[in-house]
């Protein structure tokens, strides 16, 4: 347990350090992105009116989901994931190469991060130094919202978090979206710590 509140804790410092280096080398100022090269389309589905741009954003993020989901559940080598997580020491010991495991993983929280990143600067036209810490939040929000470990449970808490704070935008305030998010954590682990789907845990044969 040490060792992963250590990696935990490492992961976290060096997201600060480089948000704030983000914001040494070009500012706090929010910065304007590339506009998006798609074209700027509506069409209208099921009678709302959607962009071809969010259809695009809509598509990849369910086909990374998809791939994500892949790679953990039907792969060798998510199974070597799913047995460093929950064992590192024994996944040692049966060959599997945690080093190797742990960079993978980092690798990717990172790079989907990146891509969130892109997609958003792509709809709003803006990015912000700190846009990362706040998505961050969220994003923990519905995991725990959907379940942990649960990669479709997590597609379906940012889902339903979306919908939710776009309803309280336009019917109360949008002053009070994150006072809501928080307010969804803290309901989720008081009445239904698992999740919507429940939570991913090993089974025993």
């Amino acid at each position: 347990p040490s060792g992963r509140l250590s990696l935990v804790v490492s992961a976290l410092g060096m997201s600060i350090f480089i948000q704030n280096a983000i914001m040494a080398i070009w500012g706090a100022r929010p910065q304007a992105f590339a506009a998006a090269v798609v074209p700027s389309t509506r069409l209208t589905v099921l009678g709302i009116p959607v962009t071809a741009l969010q259809i695009i954003i809509l598509a990849i993020s369910f086909l990374l989901m998809a791939a994500i989901w892949f790679i953990v559940e039907k792969t060798a080598f998510g199974a070597s994931i799913r047995a460093a997580a929950l064992d590192r020491e024994t996944a040692t010991l049966v060959g599997i190469d945690v080093r190797k495991v742990i960079f993978f993983v980092f690798a990717l929280g990172p790079g989907l991060g990146g891509i969130a990143g892109l997609m958003n600067g792509l709809y709003y036209r803006s990015i912000t130094f700190n846009m990362g810490w706040n998505y961050g939040l969220k994003a923990f929000t519905a995991t725990i919202l959907g379940g942990i470990g649960n990669i479709p449970g997590a597609m379906l808490g940012g889902l339903l978090l979306g919908i939710f704070e776009s309803l309280l935008a336009g019917y109360v305030s949008g002053a009070w979206k994150d006072v809501f998010v928080f307010l969804i954590l803290i309901l989720t682990l008081i009445f239904r710590p698992t999740g919507i789907l429940g939570e991913k845990t090993a089974e025993k044969v």
